[in-house]
């Protein structure tokens, strides 16, 4: 099974740099270890570790003007693979892309990562770009081309 834990580079750098205007929204898909895997090898469960990076990068996303937009507990999964699972699951919406690269290069905010790290056993961080309005199935789709 393939772990997904850190952002890759080229895919950072195409959001970045690919002219996203306004607000953007991350949903944050989070599977905790049972045993954070810290590299010193200290003591401490997933959701401790992940508590910590929660706790430490917290001042550093409201300084940039992030917040958590919705969140909800994982039930169950009708589409997609059976039995995959999430221990988290919330949207994170920043004031544009340049606050999420500046979160990124923050030295707090690189501390607190540790712990995210550690605290992983698997995620998904997808950007979406804010529709208000929407009001049925679809509705954006000639926008986009499609």
């Amino acid at each position: 099974m393939s772990s997904y834990v850190d952002i890759e580079k080229e895919r950072y750098l195409s959001l970045r740099d690919g002219g996203h205007q306004g607000a953007i929204h991350l949903l944050n898909l989070i599977r905790l270890r049972e045993h954070a895997d810290y590299p010193d090898g200290r003591e401490a469960s997933g959701a401790e570790a992940y508590q910590n990076y929660g706790r430490i990068s917290e001042p550093v996303l409201a300084r940039l003007g992030a917040r958590i937009v919705w969140e909800g507990r994982f039930e169950t999964m009708l589409i997609g693979p059976r039995g995959e699972h999430w221990d988290l699951c919330f949207v994170a919406e920043y004031p544009g892309v340049q606050a999420f690269a500046e979160l990124l290069r923050d030295p707090g905010y690189r501390e607190a990562v540790q712990h995210r790290k550690a605290a992983a056993l698997d995620s998904r961080l997808i950007a979406l770009q804010p529709r208000p309005g929407a009001t049925r199935f679809g509705q954006f789709l000639a926008e986009a081309g499609s």
